[in-house]
């Protein structure tokens, strides 16, 4: 498992934070996450699921995810070795209202040309670098970077349109994130799209990383805490909500999949929102 020391950064109270690595593999699930991320593709070819829609990234492209925005990256080839960079930032690093309203609802994939790809990419570099700096002028030095970053991607990139919900994959995700609160039965998925179950699961693992049954799991859990951070509805009506039959169900799922209870879960946002 890679370590996401810029994720540590951001937990530890910095604005703005970036990281630089290379391997291969992917997340095991999907996340979110209070902050932005960036995401900068240096070398390979990556996949990356964004709520209901996958994308596919070449070198020089850019993924936006806005806060609690479900996503996670991912490659058909478990060895292919890739390079990228991210860049995490809080709202509150954002020094122009109008910028941030764009940046929050901008997630996607971003082309850039040429020119104005090495510029961000530099910019990304020079990023990097001052992070290890200790001066003065540091926090400065990385606000004022990163809002040049943002400003560049939102003037000078392309967002590519949204993919074609159309395809077998696609409808079926479209169709988990909407009816997720329901009973999802993999009979009942063969014969709404028309296909074996086989072949089904075949195609799903193919391009998702993850069997049908996580990904129903990871999308539950997920809505799950966003209802746990946004309501004060008991337990038992979120497990219900997100289509779990037992309050037990869903604790035992829900810490197989984020480490902690529901309970642990609460209590501790609640902590970090004082």
């Amino acid at each position: 498992m890679v370590l996401d020391k810029a994720g540590i950064l951001m937990e530890q109270g910095a604005p703005v934070a970036a990281e630089r690595l290379s391997y291969s593999g992917s997340m095991p699930r999907s996340h979110y996450h209070p902050y932005f991320e960036l995401y900068y593709l240096e070398e390979g070819k990556r996949f990356h699921m964004l709520e209901n829609d996958i994308y596919q990234t070449e070198p020089g492209d850019m993924m936006l995810f806005a806060p609690y925005t479900m996503h996670h990256s991912y490659s058909h080839d478990a060895d292919e070795r890739f390079k990228r960079i991210v860049l995490y930032f809080s709202p509150e690093a954002i020094a122009d209202p109008k910028v941030l309203e764009k940046l929050r609802n901008g997630s996607g994939l971003y082309h850039v040309d040429t020119k104005f790809g090495h510029y961000i990419h530099g910019m990304l570099g020079m990023l990097l670098l001052e992070q290890d700096e200790t001066d003065e002028l540091h926090d400065a030095t990385m606000r004022t970077t990163l809002n040049m970053i943002v400003l560049s991607l939102l003037k000078a990139a392309t967002p590519a349109e949204k993919p074609e919900a159309q395809n077998l994959i696609s409808r079926m995700i479209e169709y988990i994130y909407g009816h997720y609160s329901e009973d999802i039965r993999l009979d009942d998925l063969a014969d709404r799209f028309y296909v074996s179950k086989f072949y089904l699961c075949h195609e799903f693992k193919k391009y998702t990383n993850r069997t049908i049954s996580q990904y129903i799991n990871s999308t539950r859990i997920l809505q799950a805490q966003r209802e746990i951070m946004d309501t004060n509805h008991s337990l038992t009506e979120i497990a219900s909500d997100c289509g779990f039959a037992s309050c037990t169900h869903f604790s035992r799922t829900f810490k197989a999949l984020t480490g902690t209870t529901p309970m642990e879960f609460r209590k501790s946002y609640k902590q970090k929102r004082k």
